[in-house]
């Protein structure tokens, strides 16, 4: 994710100033070439912004999907806590009654 955003911000960056070279260079007057150098300023502006909030959107989801995931295996590991501690019980028990039944034909 943070190359592609590396990636985009320097080709971004390439392309106004490759735009204000060109445009410093043109054989038009001074508010043309302010004016161009402004538009493509605005344009890189605006190219930046959408590729950040893209970059925000991705980000977002990612972080939904991970939480949901963790959400889902949380629930996942208390129910299998519940099954595992249902049947430690049930063992301990019986073992209880086992020990009760020896402890009766002790005590005869």
């Amino acid at each position: 994710m943070s190359k592609n955003v590396n990636t985009i911000a320097a080709i971004l960056a390439g392309a106004a100033i490759g735009a204000g070279i060109g445009i410093l260079f043109a054989p038009d007057k001074g508010s043309k070439t302010r004016a161009k150098i402004k538009e493509g300023l605005d344009d890189a502006t605006d190219n930046l912004k959408d590729s950040l909030s893209a970059g925000s959107d991705v980000l977002r989801e990612k972080f939904t999907s991970a939480k949901e995931n963790l959400d889902g295996t949380y629930g996942e590991l208390l129910s299998n806590m519940s099954y595992k501690t249902e049947e430690v019980i049930t063992f301990l028990e019986s073992k209880l009654a086992d020990l009760k039944a020896q402890n009766a034909k002790l005590q005869k």
